[in-house]
């Protein structure tokens, strides 16, 4: 993991970082676009708010998470903050899904959601 440390310009950016880790592009098939409300229109379309334009597209990333894909092992490829940390990872089956960021896992670690357990079976961390 490389951080890399801000040149200090500006009283704001003292003791500054940011981790490379975590810039990425989202993959087009898991974004979607969220729909924001009428825009200052009423229930017919028309516009009864003036000055109530287009705003910019945002877009959200779909992040699994009932981790539904068992018993198969998935790779992170990359870490994305977008606003908390995400996994992009890449399934043994081809499958390609987002989801949370588990603590301490890096880039390149193999993951495994378990396919059933019982509260008893499973060990005290």
């Amino acid at each position: 993991m490389v951080i890399h440390l801000y040149k200090t310009s500006t009283p704001g950016t003292h003791n500054g970082a940011v981790d490379s880790q975590v810039k990425s592009n989202p993959r087009n098939n898991l974004i979607y676009r969220q729909h924001r409300c009428g825009k200052g229109r009423n229930g017919k379309g028309i516009i009864t708010a003036r000055h109530r334009g287009e705003d910019h597209k945002r877009l959200c990333r779909k992040i699994n998470f009932r981790r539904n894909e068992k018993d198969i092992y998935g790779r992170i490829v990359t870490i994305e903050y977008n606003p908390t940390y995400i996994c992009f990872i890449h399934y043994g089956d081809g499958e390609k899904r987002y989801i949370l960021h588990p603590r301490g896992a890096i880039i390149g670690d193999t993951i495994v959601s378990v396919s059933s357990y019982k509260k008893w079976e499973m060990p005290y961390l």
